[in-house]
């Protein structure tokens, strides 16, 4: 029998590349009807890359990505507070990558349909629910149709029609009042290029980097984040989410960022369309599975965009779950395996990033200690507590550099389930 897949994103189309190495049958089902390559920037960590190129995947990630080899925050009046290289430059076996979150996407999709042929994916087929019975799972779709598999996988996102069955009290996403104005822009790159900024402070903060390499006049195309902090009860036009933004609602916020190696209002209005998102979690759940059907990626643990972590978490995701149907094949116990493995990490995460314990809570202890202005940061916080601070969130992330160089490959090579 096959393996149901619930969604045709990140998640969803690794947990398929992965399913095809190791042998096992299996079709994904999108509610899109055209799979085209939406959103902005992302980042994935080593630990992610690590999986892609153990998927085959080294030249296509490198033709659409940028490494990143540095990583560096800096107070509201650009004054530098720390800065940390990343990637193979900090000494992991794989780089960091910044990339196009829809030029992943089509890139996955492509690698599986050559590899797999274009049935194993299926548009226009929205998930609403799901049945179990002793013999597998039922993936409920709209229009009342019914696919039978042997196992069901949840990859349909953070408004998941599983997860909604499994925890029906739940209700909406949780605002916590921060609004996020996403776009890329053609500017200058910053640092020669490869360089990550977090600028700011927990109510107002920029994050930008390149997703392009350089051209011959130093410029790339930017993907840049904006965010600023409202009262959580304010509606803030919540029934528009994911809008077109006018960037008259908060260019001015940004007026005096300009530095003598980034230009912010000059960043802001040089895009050709911004986006408008709230940033939502939800809370963790006591468990991801019931029987034969399990959550992965946004609709089993979605967090902050806090630490550039949750794109490489769904790839890790997908991994986990090959590697465990590996070990305990098509049951349900490999499914609880999986979950056993990252629940715990991804509930430590989403609690990280919501008390500011992610790598850029160090902004706001900056503003609060000197309001971003200093001549020396170790005047404010010692250089050795901010590396702690950042190997911290690392380790809790699963992807400190010792151990991630360490551990064995989550597939082993040429593994397959016979």
């Amino acid at each position: 029998m096959t393996i149901l897949i619930a969604g045709g994103g990140i998640a969803g189309l690794t947990l398929g590349l992965t399913l095809q190495q190791i042998g096992v049958p299996f079709k994904i089902f999108e509610s899109a009807r055209d799979m085209r390559p939406l959103g902005v920037g992302i980042n994935l960590q080593p630990n992610a890359v690590r999986e892609l190129l153990d998927l085959g995947l080294a030249e296509e990630l490198d033709a659409i990505g940028v490494k990143t080899r540095q990583l560096g925050f800096y107070s509201k009046l650009g004054n530098t507070i720390w800065e940390e290289p990343r990637g193979t430059w900090a000494g992991y076996a794989w780089p960091q990558y910044s990339v196009h979150r829809g030029a992943l996407q089509m890139m996955l999709l492509k690698a599986l349909t050559d590899r797999a042929g274009p049935d194993v994916l299926e548009t226009g087929a929205r998930a609403t629910g799901y049945e179990t019975s002793h013999d597998g799972a039922t993936l409920l779709l709209e229009g009342g149709r019914q696919e039978q598999g042997q196992l069901l996988i949840g990859a349909d996102g953070i408004h998941s029609a599983l997860r909604a069955q499994m925890a029906p009290d739940e209700g909406a996403p949780i605002w916590n009042g921060r609004i996020l104005w996403r776009a890329t822009t053609r500017a200058p790159a910053f640092f020669g290029g490869g360089a990550m900024a977090m600028i700011g402070h927990d109510r107002l903060r920029l994050v930008a980097y390149p997703i392009s390499r350089p051209d011959s006049d130093g410029m790339a195309e930017i993907n840049w984040i904006a965010e600023k902090a409202f009262d959580p009860t304010t509606p803030w036009k919540r029934e528009d989410w994911n809008r077109p933004a006018d960037i008259n609602d908060f260019l001015d916020d940004f007026r005096t960022w300009q530095f003598d190696w980034i230009d912010v209002p000059a960043l802001i209005r040089g895009a050709e369309v911004v986006f408008e998102y709230p940033m939502v979690d939800r809370d963790p759940l006591p468990g991801w599975s019931d029987g034969p059907v399990t959550l992965m990626g946004d609709a089993a643990h979605p967090t902050y965009p806090v630490g550039s972590n949750g794109a490489s978490q769904a790839i890790l995701d997908a991994r986990m779950i090959g590697a465990q149907l590996l070990e305990h094949g098509l049951t349900a116990a490999a499914l609880d395996r999986y979950e056993a493995a990252f629940r715990p990490v991804t509930t430590g995460v989403i609690r990280a990033n919501r008390a500011g314990g992610g790598p850029d809570g160090v902004l706001q202890q900056v503003e609060d200690l000197c309001g971003g202005a200093f001549d020396h940061i170790d005047d404010v916080i010692p250089k050795g507590e901010l590396a702690a601070h950042a190997a911290r969130y690392k380790s809790l992330a699963g992807f400190s550099i010792d151990e991630l160089n360490a551990r064995p490959r989550t597939i082993p090579e040429n593994a397959r389930i016979s």
